[in-house]
């Protein structure tokens, strides 16, 4: 048997996948879309709702615009307070003793503007102008040029009547190159780093170090140093002083200039545990979420128009009536879904808390338990597309760090003993054994996989290479530092 979802469950499986940030301004889109919903001024603490009370059954009224009759409205339904559960009235999601807190924002010019503005100093003639001018607009945010010059030779003679070469749009871009920060309007990464060394003050480490990005980039990137040593007849130190130089310069110049011209991504905790005298205390961040409730003004114009009216009105007067009915409705549903999903947000992070206490405690990888969708669906009787939905974007706040609540999920293993460990278990001791190596001779999947095995761990040479990868950690030489 098909079952269907109502409007009212699966503006409920919206809410719930949505994080904190985007849920207010979801709510703030509610508020633009239906006129009798609206953020209460007058809060009443003693009305405001704990996330962990059952929210119960909604009281639903099906509606057809098309078919239902105006005389099946009763308005004394949508009067009398006594019907209306104040939950579904106001959302208190805060107290106003509350301390607001504003996130600071700076403002200033983007990557390319820099450029422009740098530009602006150089003396160069109306065709050089525009050319460099396409040379900055087509800067990739890395700061590099992907656009091929001839087809930029095309896009100046159709896009600006403007009749150039190759030759001459490469000499404007020598003094694109000029600009900052070093290594800018370069088309490659090689070409990028020699822009950087270029300007540093000759010194031998500098020398051979743009001779070995001219001269062997391809074993450089691939960390073949023998190689390097053995065609440069190099000695281990210089080689090693130059690798070193190298190293600190910006692969991505175009990132140092446009940090303060990018959208900011800050991440909301959606929860927040604490660890109070050895007792973990978890909370529903609340925060920056206006308080909800149905307009006074259109609850007192529905009583008005009772007075005064009652069965006897003009059409237009009952479409109104009708609409006013609807959007009630709608900011019942609406106000109602926003508390379930306070309800269910709290309820399963309450639950993966307990699931992994030790580990929230202590902070320690090696303590958590090997936990799936399924654990906790069972534990706090929902769908496990649900819980799916509660884990995938939220971020929970801990002593020792913000974490994404998925990352808490894991698949398990047996070590030797029989006993069920979590992967990410493994993940840690795996990481740790690599932070640990000796870096002029790293360890290599085989090796690790021989360490792992005397911990206990029986796991196979691929599985370590796929955590390996899962944890953007290289293969073993380019690991390696000379």
């Amino acid at each position: 048997m098909l079952q269907k979802l109502s409007p009212q469950q699966i503006l409920l499986m919206k809410l719930l996948q949505i994080p904190s940030l985007a849920l207010e301004q979801r709510i703030k889109q509610e508020i633009e879309e239906n006129p009798v919903l609206e953020i209460s001024e007058d809060y009443d603490n003693a009305d405001s709702a704990d996330p962990t009370d059952d929210p119960g059954d909604v009281d639903k009224e099906k509606n057809d615009e098309n078919e239902e009759d105006y005389n099946d409205v009763d308005i004394e339904d949508y009067l009398d307070d006594d019907e209306i559960p104040a939950y579904r009235l106001e959302a208190g999601n805060q107290s106003y003793d509350d301390e607001r807190k504003e996130i600071p924002f700076v403002s200033g010019a983007t990557f390319h503007e820099n450029l422009i503005s740098q530009l602006g100093m150089r003396k160069l003639n109306p065709t050089a102008q525009a050319i460099a001018l396409t040379i900055i607009g087509n800067l990739d945010d890395a700061g590099y040029l992907q656009r091929e010059l001839s087809a930029m030779v095309d896009d100046l003679a159709f896009t600006q009547n403007i009749r150039t070469t190759r030759e001459e749009i490469e000499k404007v871009l020598s003094i694109v190159q000029e600009l900052e920060p070093a290594g800018v309007a370069a088309r490659n990464l090689q070409e990028c780093l020699l822009l950087q060394l270029k300007r540093e003050k000759r010194t031998p480490a500098v020398q051979f170090a743009i001779h070995i990005i001219e001269r062997y980039f391809d074993e450089f990137i691939k960390k073949h140093y023998d190689k390097i040593l053995k065609r440069s007849h190099a000695e281990d130190t210089d080689l090693r002083e130059s690798i070193k130089l190298i190293l600190q310069l910006n692969p991505k110049p175009g990132n140092s200039m446009s940090d303060s011209s990018r959208v900011n991504h800050y991440i909301v905790p959606d929860f927040l545990i604490q660890n109070k005298d050895g007792e973990l205390e978890l909370t529903l961040n609340q925060r920056n979420m206006p308080e909800l409730r149905l307009s006074k003004t259109y609850v007192d114009m529905l009583e008005t128009y009772n007075d005064t009216h009652g069965r006897k009105s003009t059409s237009n007067q009952r479409d109104a009536v009708m609409f006013i009915k609807q959007k009630i409705d709608s900011a019942k549903w609406f106000i109602d879904a926003i508390r379930q999903r306070q309800h269910t947000l709290y309820i399963t992070m309450k639950t993966i808390m307990e699931y992994q206490y030790d580990y929230f405690l202590d902070g320690d990888e090696t303590l958590l338990r090997p936990m799936i969708l399924k654990d906790i669906a069972e534990k706090v009787n929902l769908d496990i597309s649900t819980i799916s939905r509660v884990a995938n974007s939220k971020y929970v706040q801990t002593p020792f760090g913000t974490f994404l609540l998925k990352s808490f999920f894991s698949e398990s293993i047996q070590n030797e003993q029989g006993e069920e460990v979590s992967t990410r278990e493994i993940k840690k001791i795996l990481s740790d054994c690599i932070a640990a190596e000796n870096k002029s001779k790293p360890l290599t999947d085989e090796e690790l996989t021989l360490i792992l095995k005397q911990k206990g761990y029986p796991i196979a040479r691929r599985t370590i290479a796929k955590y390996r990868e899962q944890l953007v950690i290289p293969v073993a030489r380019l690991r390696k530092n000379i």
